[in-house]
């Protein structure tokens, strides 16, 4: 039965309707109670774990709104303050009791009464949050979290010049597609020397992230915080060495795809050398794909590419467009980035992007979409944390969906040769993603694993890094100083660390779907919509069963995937 996107918010049982947080004091009350509630039976448990959700579902959405909003203008003060005040007043000091009620629940008796097939990954989770929790921590998480957005505040306020019109770099970079090769030049080299200006700020706010996470690993009895993050994201289903085995293989089968790619480029656009500002361009006489005019038009034509694969797919996102649960257009002071934001309370998440109308947009679109499904169809689990899927689960739900919608861009392309060309582009990008991925993953690796290094050696092992896996026939004459600040423009290594190699493994994960759904297209959406319906209440090799497909990143893999797309690239063509 296809659930309704008419999504509710969650009815509150156990919070007053009326209640909003304003200060700790507020708060307290609710967990002060259930830490001390008796619970006699098995059923009075889960209806005191269901209390708990609720007062994780409110938490939750107001601290996420406080980031949203922030998000979206980083130059208003009061906005900024009133995130700092939850980071700083409010989670501090839930941190306590959440580890004596984590610690109360595996106590209990009545939790071999539990369904175990609907608990497990939950109460696994819950084990390994009181193995890492030490009280000493909490002040330093605080720390980190306004730190961390420290980053978007510095590269919300990066503009260039261009042609006598004011850029964000998001919209800057989208004269990196014109033939004009001078033009690109310029830009970018402005957009460059822009980042410079802030890259001795961006160091300094980097070196106090890596000290204070370092010391958090320490204090939780880690040697590093490489194995401190791998425990705490619940990487249960593989290991560090796993990892390392997965940048191997990337540099062994799909940078020398990466490099026939560029290969071709230069040969299209009839170059000696290829410079990194000739990557995105197109050739003489060809103009930049222009799959949409704003931000309205983007989401309208979403919406019917999501309709046409999916009713139900295009009623989610008419549902988050009802609740203005959108922000997509890029704008000076605003974050960079896109993300989908999950709204526990409300259900219909929120989408923000820096769209500049161009066909990358349209895949980021596709993407934060197929995101936007996971929360609707996780919505109706009845424990909060049920809905806390993997990563690494989530970013296969966000991939898969850019595949899938493939079929659907006639929409955004009405010229079959532009469609073609935008279709070969994402295809391309799948595999070409991965260098990069690899290439961030093995440098954080590096960084928290050598904590107490300089910046000068940051650097160095970054330039080493970089050029394992980065393609061999880009020329960086004369550009080299660019180079070595490119890890400055990944926000994740400031705000999420380690969260990275998810995009690899889901990649895969996302190409194993869409060879899946090229086989059988209904039987893998509803395999799709199966695994993505049960959030958190599988562990993530069964959620990759559930979708049809396995959990595998080995060599094997690697290499046979990534020549299935070669050979679907072919036949785009014909």
């Amino acid at each position: 039965m296809t659930p309704s996107a008419d999504i509710k918010k969650l009815q509150r049982n156990y919070i007053p309707d009326t209640f909003a947080i304003t200060d700790w004091e507020s708060l307290q009350p609710f967990f002060e109670e259930l830490s001390a509630r008796e619970i006699l039976t098995r059923d009075a448990l889960e209806n005191w774990l269901k209390d708990i959700s609720e007062v994780q579902s409110v938490i939750s959405e107001d601290a996420c709104w406080r980031q949203i909003r922030m998000t979206c203008d980083t130059e208003n003060k009061e906005l900024e303050e009133a995130f700092s005040f939850f980071c700083l007043e409010i989670e501090p000091k839930i941190k306590p009791y959440n580890d004596v009620l984590n610690k109360k629940l595996i106590a209990s008796p009545f939790i071999k009464e539990l369904d175990q097939n609907t608990y497990y990954t939950y109460l696994r989770g819950v084990e390994k949050e009181i193995k890492l929790f030490t009280e000493k921590n909490i002040p330093i998480h605080a720390e980190i979290a306004i730190l961390a957005q420290h980053y978007g505040t510095i590269t919300g306020k990066m503009s260039v010049e261009i042609q006598g019109t004011e850029y964000t770099l998001q919209q800057a970079a989208t004269f990196l597609m014109q033939s004009d090769r001078e033009l690109r030049k310029e830009v970018y080299t402005k957009i460059n020397e822009r980042r410079q200006v802030d890259e001795v700020a961006l160091n300094n706010l980097f070196d106090e992230l890596v000290a204070k996470r370092h010391q958090i690993a320490i204090n939780a009895g880690f040697e590093n915080y490489r194995d401190y993050k791998f425990e705490e994201l619940g990487r249960f289903d593989y290991t560090v060495k796993d990892c390392e085995d997965f940048h191997d293989s990337i540099k062994k089968y799909i940078t020398p795809i990466v490099e026939n790619f560029y290969e071709h480029k230069r040969n299209q656009l009839g170059l000696n050398e290829l410079m990194p500002y000739d990557i995105d361009a197109e050739p003489e006489g060809q103009k930049p794909l222009k799959p949409f005019k704003n931000g309205e038009e983007l989401l309208e034509k979403s919406i019917q590419a999501f309709s046409n694969l999916r009713p139900y797919f295009g009623e989610c996102l008419r549902k988050m467009n009802s609740l203005h649960q959108f922000d997509l257009e890029s704008r000076k002071g605003k974050a960079p980035g896109g993300y989908n934001c999950p709204l526990a309370e409300t259900g219909a998440p929120f989408i923000f992007m820096n769209a500049a109308g161009t066909a990358d947009d349209v895949v980021t679109m596709m993407h934060e979409g197929g995101h936007a499904l996971h929360s609707f169809l996780s919505h109706n689990l009845s424990l909060s944390a049920f809905k806390e899927y993997p990563m690494e689960m989530a970013e296969l739900a966000s991939m898969s969906m850019e595949l899938f919608s493939m079929d659907q861009w006639p929409v955004f392309y009405q010229n079959e040769n532009e469609l073609k060309r935008a279709k070969a582009e994402e295809l391309e990008r799948a595999l070409s993603i991965f260098p990069w991925i690899a290439t961030i993953d093995k440098f954080q690796h590096w960084i928290y694993t050598n904590p107490s290094h300089s910046i000068e050696e940051r650097s160095t092992a970054w330039m080493k890094i970089y050029s394992e896996f980065a393609p061999k026939n880009i020329s960086w004459t004369h550009l080299e100083k660019y180079k070595t600040i490119l890890w400055q423009k990944q926000l994740h290594l400031f705000e999420v660390p380690f969260y990275y190699i998810e995009y690899g493994i889901a990649q895969l994960g996302a190409l194993a779907m869409w060879k899946q759904y090229k086989a059988n297209k209904e039987q893998t959406l509803d395999n799709y919509m199966d695994a993505l319906s049960k959030g958190n209440t599988q562990t993530l090799k069964e959620l990759y069963k559930t979708a049809g497909i396995q959990f595998d990143f080995s060599a094997e893999n690697v290499k046979s995937l990534s020549e299935f797309v070669k050979e679907e690239m072919k036949a785009i063509f014909g």
